[in-house]
């Protein structure tokens, strides 16, 4: 009777849920970390929504820092990408460019945490920026052009432009009229989402 009790109080506990399939970590800046967000809202975690609608097994993990730089990116990277990431979003260079910080730099510090995950094995999306248009034709001639370069030339995929479709809408922003609100990050998770699919496609299980 004891036996069969506790099968009966076992049978009524609540199954664990299983494991992601695939680990996609979002390593990025304020853009992507949720900033001033409410819990819910921010990227990752509407990404991570989205792709539970389509039926992806994939645990999206935030690695957002606020007001980080590439340099601080790839300085972070060993403890900010896990050794079971099987995918990483690169989301960096925002404030590089805000800081006027020099475009080579910026390239050096992207190539390598692109480099660094590939010589993991983890499957890269670049998220690329662009430069503030009044820091002048020569700085922007100079950043613009990195994502793409690098994409290429390490055969990652490329998402052009992270804030496409959001950035200088004030419907879309903060009252800074830099970050997405909410509504935004839903633009940007939609318009990311084909990009983040052949992403997922190509990682293959840790």
């Amino acid at each position: 009777m004891l036996t069969g009790f506790c099968v009966f109080l076992l049978s009524c506990l609540p199954i664990a849920a299983a494991a992601a399939d695939l680990k996609l970590v979002v390593l990025g800046d304020s853009l992507s970390a949720g900033y001033q967000l409410a819990p819910g809202q921010g990227f990752p975690e509407q990404l991570q929504q989205a792709l539970d609608e389509k039926g992806y097994s994939v645990e999206v993990v935030n690695a957002g820092v606020s007001g980080d730089t590439t340099s601080g990116g790839l300085s972070r990277l060993d403890w900010s990408v896990g050794p079971d990431a099987d995918a990483v979003i690169v989301e960096l260079g925002a404030n590089d460019a805000l800081r006027g910080i020099s475009p080579e730099l910026t390239r050096r510090n992207i190539a390598e945490i692109t480099q660094r995950l590939q010589g993991r094995g983890v499957e890269v999306l670049l998220a690329g920026m662009l430069a503030p248009r009044n820091l002048g034709p020569d700085y922007a001639e100079a950043f613009d052009p990195i994502y793409a370069d690098i994409a290429k030339t390490h055969q990652v995929l490329l998402y052009p432009f992270f804030l496409e479709g959001v950035a200088l809408d004030p419907g879309l922003n903060l009252s800074d009229g830099m970050h997405p609100n909410a509504e935004g990050v839903a633009v940007i998770v939609k318009n990311i989402l084909p990009k983040v699919e052949a992403l997922l496609a190509k990682a293959q299980p840790s």
